[in-house]
């Protein structure tokens, strides 16, 4: 909300609100399973992942992971493309 209030020239408040807007529509749109695609930066979608055999890893013992729908996404490649020329 800082960097919106800085570089839009908009109250921190209005900033923190439009960030707050924008984050529930993201996450009401994945609530629904819609994806979400973001030009020349990447998609989000909803995946459902079936339940399956786990461990324990302190212990070794076997647990049931339930099903549960997670959130993945996949950069475009102009994002990765600019993510490689970064130097660390």
């Amino acid at each position: 909300a800082r960097r919106i209030h800085q570089d839009a020239g908009i109250s921190e408040e209005n900033a923190a609100k439009l960030l707050e807007w924008i984050l529930e529509l993201l996450k009401t749109t994945l609530q629904k399973g819609e994806p979400i695609s973001i030009h020349e930066f990447g998609k989000l979608t909803v995946r459902s992942k079936r339940p399956r055999q786990g461990r324990n890893p302190l212990t070794g013992e076997a647990v049931m992971i339930s099903a549960r729908r997670v959130v993945t996404f996949r950069p475009s490649a102009l994002l990765r493309a600019d993510m490689s020329s970064v130097q660390v």
